[in-house]
């Protein structure tokens, strides 16, 4: 597969003369037709909703978005449940899924109104005591154990996962909580990360599925929903093929006739809970090369660092990169692009080949709308990055400020800092 980048040298070099590099840059185009693919794919369940995963990408305006093509929020804390609220997205449009949750992170999902994902059986009790009751909606979050895979491969490890109940504790939660009052139930699971391939939603369906029937068999709790949660991936590199996700749709379609409609139970609702896919490929880094080091390898030093995006550093993951205005040259060069934090792992390609790159060029940096941006941090004093949206009509919008002296310094009550240091240079 080509990777394309969805701007242009010309656009970028318009678009520097108000906001300089390093910043995100997101597709609104390619956004919404990503998510009214998603809803055509699921709408032949009547109950489905995605639930977008905020922490991947929380930002109002393109939460926005995603809110004006039916989406809801899945929010896992505090912050992102206001985050939500603050857009207008409350009731049964969010999903919190959270785990080792404080408190007051309970009473404000149960005060927006929220579907309360439980992570743990002992979360039942003190749900209850921080409440004082029980919705009358609950899910639970289901872990299988082991290895989870598909034919011969493995997938992932959920074993390993600190997340969710056992299959043993699914069902003792389920009569805890029915004789409790709750009268709606849900469950859910995410038992791989990032997949590429098609078949991973009907496979984790179909365990979902059966689970529900048997549940519902075995403790006469109404299954109101099945959350296949998130796991869809991308294609981070070229040669990788993306998700077909009406395919995806189509899929667990038939497993839900085979398994849910035989056992009485076709009014049960399909929702997922989706980051990566919904945002990832509609998002470039865009930095600008300031720097080239000819040593024991060849270097492009670049305005970013891994605190704007930090996978690579994190994980040793791929994000490809276009050299804006050269995506038609022969890459014959071999390069580490390399940020300036002090560590060695604040590289954002390692042996990469490129089209000749010279001092000055713009890199756009792929697949950075998910994970990007929101995990970025403060080490060495490097300050966050503006985020900007490029609008249906060709127009870049700020959606975020990039951060300033001001606002790493401004947390330091009773000290101010800032102020002094303003007030020195004068």
């Amino acid at each position: 597969m080509e990777k394309k980048a969805f701007v242009t040298k010309e656009q970028i070099e318009e678009i520097v003369k108000t906001y300089p590099t390093p910043f995100h840059i997101y597709d609104e185009r390619g956004i919404r037709e990503n998510a009214r693919a998603l809803k055509e794919a699921f709408s032949w369940n009547k109950g489905y909703r995605e639930f977008f995963a905020v922490k991947a990408t929380p930002n109002p305006f393109l939460i926005n978005i995603l809110k004006e093509c039916g989406c809801g929020c899945d929010c896992s804390s505090y912050t992102e449940l206001m985050l939500s609220q603050a857009v207008g997205i409350r009731g049964e449009d969010i999903m919190f899924s959270s785990n080792d949750t404080p408190e007051e992170e309970y009473v404000l999902a149960a005060k927006l109104g929220a579907t309360i994902n439980l992570d743990d059986i002992t979360h039942i009790d003190f749900l209850e005591r921080t409440l004082g009751y029980l919705p009358k909606t609950l899910s639970c979050r289901f872990n299988p154990g082991g290895y989870f895979s598909m034919g011969t491969d493995i997938m992932d490890n959920p074993g390993d996962a600190k997340y969710g109940f056992t299959r043993e504790q699914m069902f003792e939660g389920f009569r805890i909580l029915k004789a409790k009052g709750v009268e709606r139930f849900g469950i859910h699971a995410f038992l791989a990360s990032n997949t590429v391939t098609n078949e991973y939603y009907p496979t984790l369906a179909r365990q979902l599925f059966e689970l529900a029937v048997e549940l519902h068999r075995e403790t006469g709790a109404h299954i109101a929903f099945v959350n296949l949660s998130g796991g869809i991936g991308i294609p981070y590199r070229p040669d990788q093929e993306p998700n077909d996700i009406r395919v995806i749709g189509e899929s667990v379609r038939k497993v839900y006739e085979e398994v849910l409609v035989p056992a009485g139970m076709g009014d049960v609702a399909v929702y997922t809970e989706l980051g990566r896919f919904m945002m990832g490929p509609y998002g470039h880094l865009v930095t600008k090369v300031i720097h080239q080091k000819h040593t024991h390898k060849e270097y492009l030093g670049v305005d970013a660092c891994a605190v704007n995006l930090m996978r690579p550093a994190m994980y040793g993951a791929y994000h490809h990169i276009t050299v804006l205005g050269k995506e038609e040259e022969i890459c014959d060069h071999k390069y580490d692009v390399v940020g300036s934090l002090c560590e060695n792992n604040d590289k954002f390609a390692i042996d990469r080949m490129l089209p000749a790159v010279e001092t000055g060029d713009y890199l756009a940096i792929h697949d950075t709308g998910a994970h990007g941006f929101s995990m970025g941090y403060n080490y060495n004093g490097k300050l966050r990055s503006a985020e900007l949206l490029l609008r249906e009509n060709g127009e870049a919008e700020l959606i975020r400020r990039a951060e300033t002296p001001a606002d790493y310094f401004a947390t330091f009550d009773g000290f101010e800092i800032y102020d002094r240091l303003l007030s020195d240079r004068v």
